[in-house]
């Protein structure tokens, strides 16, 4: 039954990375792959409790004699619930950031990017969409940025050619600067919810990586542009009036979204919630000051582009479920000790976290960077004993857990199917992979081998 269970995981990972041949949803696959893994492991529950949860399950009888009922029962309570409350933490963050997005960007809190692209200096332009993607990205999360910034682009910019080359140093910059911050990407997120790291020594580390990883490939981008870049620019979309904030009233939102942002960390400080919680403090307080400055709009109550979030749309909430899925369909593989069996054999032959770090961005240059990340964050014997040995490689802000998230975003610009962002670009613009690898993917595999090499030197 582990056979099967692992074999359905490594399934719904070839399905994932050839998501762009078959077109099967990634989100669908991983939700039926952990819905399956868990009805399989429920089914042999007596004998995967018994191996791995011995003595807990003997304490959770007490003096009662064991049942098949008692055995789903613990399962269903002290197992799964917990693998649940994991993953509903990532995705009700990710769910409150995206809305903070959405919000932001109905009401021009964004506005002011397309005014810095008035230029045709084509290299300016592209250094400019660049720098500011990374900063959103690092504040907000990765995929709302790169969609918002390559909507942008794609009006402003009517040439195919130079809009894919603009669009790939959009992804490359949204992927770098999410993985320099703990609420940037999931990945950094489900270590901060664990608690492998905190928030200002992640970013501490990963400081110059990103930046290296980034900057290298947007430099040879740039080289591949002409001296002046085609521009077009089109009139701003109806939102429902002809009312706009003003300036003071879109200052002050940004303020309140992303000021309210970098407060979480503190937040979890002091709290010790869960940082959804703050996020969704912060998108309430938003959510108000948006309707305190758009009540007198005309028909405020069917403007469904200002006052209802698009981050509730279809699109989102598939990365959502995607999230939500591969958690759980990694978890169910952990409960049966394959993983544990893993880490084993490679810590006897092997036992180098590099090594394990250029092995997981090999992989999600093909497998999307987060199902990639999370198999290998899942391989650690991750546990509270683990965590408290500062000086162990997995315990708290250990190296292997900054060389994974830093290895696995780098090699999801190798190729664009590698992140979420990535396939989001090669719909937009209907581009081959052939064509990104020969004029991006290499570039970022040297950026990847430059920020290796610098985050070994911080190491």
């Amino acid at each position: 039954m582990t056979l099967l269970i692992v074999t359905i995981l490594v399934l719904a990972y070839l399905l994932i990375a050839t998501e762009n041949l078959t077109n099967i949803n990634k989100a669908a696959v991983a939700i039926f792959a952990a819905a399956l893994g868990w009805v399989l492991y429920i089914c042999y529950g007596t004998d995967f409790v018994m191996s791995q949860h011995n003595s807990e399950y003997l304490v959770f009888l007490g003096k009662a004699s064991s049942t098949s009922a008692s055995v789903k029962h613990y399962i269903a309570q002290n197992i799964f619930l917990p693998y649940v409350g994991r993953a509903s933490e990532v995705v009700l963050f990710l769910l409150a950031t995206m809305t903070i997005v959405e919000i932001l960007n109905n009401n021009g809190c964004f506005d002011f990017v397309r005014q810095l692209l008035r230029t045709r200096n084509s290299r300016k332009m592209l250094w400019t969409l660049s720098v500011v993607t990374f900063i959103i990205s690092a504040n907000l999360d990765n995929l709302s940025t790169t969609v918002m910034m390559l909507t942008i682009m794609h009006s402003i910019i009517p040439n195919r050619r130079q809009r894919m080359i603009y669009g790939s140093a959009i992804v490359v910059s949204a992927n770098c600067g999410g993985a320099l911050t703990v609420i940037g990407n999931p990945e950094g997120l489900v270590l901060w919810n664990l608690g492998a790291v905190t928030a200002t020594n992640f970013s501490a580390a990963l400081a110059i990586p990103c930046v290296v990883a980034w900057s290298v490939p947007t430099y040879l981008m740039g080289r591949m542009l002409p001296e002046h870049v085609d521009t077009e620019w089109i009139t701003m979309p109806y939102r429902g009036d002809d009312t706009r904030l003003n300036i003071w009233q879109r200052l002050l939102m940004l303020f309140v979204g992303i000021g309210g942002l970098w407060f979480i960390p503190t937040f979890r400080d002091i709290t010790k919630l869960s940082p959804f919680l703050g996020a969704m403090c912060v998108l309430a307080i938003l959510w108000i000051v948006n309707e305190i400055f758009n009540r007198k709009l005309m028909n405020s109550d069917m403007m469904a582009q200002r006052r209802i979030p698009q981050a509730l749309q279809y699109g989102v909430i598939q990365m959502m479920l995607y999230v939500m899925g591969m958690m759980l369909a990694i978890g169910v593989v952990v409960e049966t000790g394959a993983i544990e069996w893993v880490w084993t054999y490679l810590e006897a032959y092997l036992h180098n976290i590099w090594i394990y770090g250029l092995i997981a961005g090999a992989i999600s240059s093909v497998v999307e960077n987060f199902a990639t990340a999370m198999s290998f964050f899942s391989l650690s014997p991750f546990t509270v004993q683990s965590l408290a040995d500062t000086s162990s490689m997995i315990g708290i802000n250990g190296a292997y857990w900054k060389i994974i998230a830093f290895s696995v975003m780098a090699g999801g610009n190798i190729l664009a199917i590698g992140s979420i962002s990535g396939v989001a670009l090669l719909k937009m613009e209907k581009m081959h992979l052939g064509w990104y690898f020969r004029n991006v993917g290499w570039k970022c595999l040297f950026g990847m081998i430059a920020g290796l090499v610098e985050l070994w030197i911080v190491m």
